[in-house]
């Protein structure tokens, strides 16, 4: 409670009604695959576009080395070819994959490393050229009472203990090294013998220190670091200031205390020189398993597969692309079942073309948080320059996203046009269809004059409460939004009146979410309803600090047939 000590005028602000809530997004993809570079190791990376994809992750594998795991590329092209806008992306890599790197040369205490593994890094040139930070004259030496000697310089700025430096006096070089430096006075690990004096205002003797410059290139990639330095006391330490580059890692290995300048270890004295790496391997299709693309969860920071997306919290579709195997969607369906704020979009394998092999697949499956399309989609190879197959799972979620952002979460993503489709690896007939639809399998058909459309919108799951993807995902998206939007309750006092404010925020939510047309019924009342008190709570709960709120919608579903009942008009009807 405020405080009144003194007459005057207070003024107070409080908080008494609803807060406003804001609907999660629904549309953000998140596709595990085999990439050409990446990280492996970590959380999921955003990607924006196809370009940032390649710019991230390489461009399209050959089938001849990757076969069936080549599907990632052309899964995120479909993806934004569709209408996807953005999308996380988990690499996965064969076991025997390494990075590229330098460290056949023994010699060299830089040891650089491609960022992650593959072949690319075998491509990036790294070019190292002599620099300085810091450059003076030196005014005066001073024998101290210890007997040595420190040199008063004109400008000690930039000189840091640890630090290499070269004295030239145009004839020679001596090297040195910086032990303390201040107030223009600097004192370094062995004594000059030579005379380093030089008061003249334009020195032809100077001590400047010893760094170097990194230009590293891979592409059109191109990064550039200045003045770096093997004293790892300072800023521009090396390993410090190459940390977040895309393309590498470093590692200094100096075992001599020997004192030598940056570019006498790296180049043998020359003023610049090309360091190339070698080594990397993209190792074999053969090498990888369903563990691979599962992963593990190793804690924060050191997750792979499938699992480096529990650190993620932004994406609600999720993809394997062309990886068919049970124990990989299976795992994929558990992920987004655990969470609750996920759905999984399923390939089947392209093998399986009679309505027998097709329904054998789809019965290892039961769950509303999982769809699954079939059959693949044939469209353009940028790689092979004709038209390729491949998993329509990509483009599925593009679908997703598209008519999310145009029509809202509540509309079934079907009766879509597949974009950059040409053509179906399997042509499914009506007869077919009225088997495989009421199992859960969602075709693509082909329309004459229609294009290529998706013609299904059911979820895996054996309950009829949960049969349509877009009720499954409605619900994610109001449960999500609620969550997220309702933190500022936890803590407070659990009186009716947060009750009363909790009501109100969530009434005006839901109220949105009805005008959208994602809820049935003529009047909110019809639509949902909304529940918090003593009919919710006991006592017990009060007292043991839970806050319940009960919250019923019904959820529109959709048209999934349409039927037109026509009958003869006869003027006998007619007169009546």
């Amino acid at each position: 409670m405020p405080e009144y000590l003194s007459p005057g005028v207070y003024v107070e602000e409080f908080e008494s009604g609803s807060r406003p809530m804001e609907g999660v997004s629904t549309s953000t993809a998140g596709f595990v695959g085999v990439a050409e570079k990446g990280p492996v190791v970590g959380t999921p990376v955003l990607v924006t576009n196809f370009a940032d994809f390649k710019r991230k992750f390489g461009g399209y594998l050959s089938e001849n080395e990757f076969g069936q795991y080549r599907y990632l590329a052309y899964a995120v092209e479909n993806f934004f070819l569709n209408g996807g806008s953005r999308c996380f992306v988990m690499r996965v890599a064969p076991s025997g994959a390494k990075r590229a790197s330098n460290s056949a040369d023994e010699k060299m205490p830089l040891k650089i490393y491609a960022k992650n593994v593959g072949t690319w890094g075998n491509n990036i040139k790294v070019r190292v050229t002599a620099a300085s930070k810091a450059k003076t004259q030196v005014l005066d030496v001073v024998e101290v009472e210890s007997g040595e000697k420190t040199y008063l310089v004109k400008s000690s700025i930039g000189f840091n203990p640890g630090d290499i430096v070269v004295f030239n006096d145009t004839k020679e070089k001596h090297y040195n090294r910086v032990v303390k430096s201040q107030d223009n006075i600097i004192e370094f690990e062995k004594p000059f013998d030579v005379d380093v004096v030089d008061k003249n205002l334009v020195p032809v003797k100077t001590i400047s220190t010893c760094e170097f410059n990194m230009e590293v290139v891979y592409d059109d990639i191109r990064e550039e670091y200045e003045n770096l330095s093997f004293n790892a006391e300072i800023p521009n330490y090396v390993e410090k200031r190459v940390a977040k580059s895309a393309l590498i890692e470093v590692e200094v290995d100096l075992s001599s205390e020997d004192i030598a300048a940056p570019m006498e270890l790296l180049a043998d004295g020359a003023d610049s020189a090309i360091i190339t790496l070698g080594g990397g391997s993209n190792g074999a299709a053969s090498e990888l398993t369903a563990a691979d693309f599962i992963g593990q969860d190793n804690g924060p920071g050191k997750r792979t597969g499938i699992q480096a997306f529990l650190e993620n919290n932004e994406v609600s579709i999720m993809a394997v692309p062309g990886i068919v195997d049970p124990n990989v969607q299976l795992s994929l369906v558990a992920h987004c079942e655990n969470l609750g704020s996920r759905f999984a979009i399923l390939d089947i394998p392209r093998e399986s073309k009679t309505v027998d092999d097709v329904l054998a697949h789809r019965d290892i499956f039961d769950s509303h948080y999982a769809a699954m399309y079939h059959p693949w989609i044939i469209s353009y190879d940028s790689l092979s320059k004709s038209n390729g197959v491949f998993p329509p799972s990509g483009a599925i979620a593009g679908i997703y996203a598209r008519t999310d952002q145009e029509r809202g979460v509540h509309k079934a993503p079907a009766n879509e046009v597949i974009r950059g489709c040409v053509g179906l690896d399997c042509l499914y007939n009506k007869g077919e269809q009225d088997i495989l639809n009421p199992k859960g399998v969602n075709l693509i058909r082909s329309f004459t004059g229609q294009g290529i459309r998706v013609w299904g919108a059911r979820t895996c799951s054996s309950n009829s409460l949960w049969k349509y993807v877009n009720v499954r995902r409605l619900f994610i998206f109001i449960e999500e939004s609620i969550k997220a939007n309702t933190n500022w309750v936890v803590f407070e006092p659990n009186s009716p009146a947060l009750w009363a404010r909790v009501r109100r925020t969530i009434d005006i939510f839901l109220n949105n979410v009805w005008r959208s047309g994602a809820l049935a019924g003529n009047g909110p009342s019809d639509a949902y309803y909304i529940e918090i008190g003593p009919n919710t709570m006991s006592q017990d709960d009060i007292d043991n600090g839970r806050l319940i709120c009960v919250i019923g919608v019904a959820p529109v579903k959709p048209a999934e047939f349409v039927v037109f009942r026509i009958t003869q008009k006869t003027s006998e009807n007619a007169g009546a």
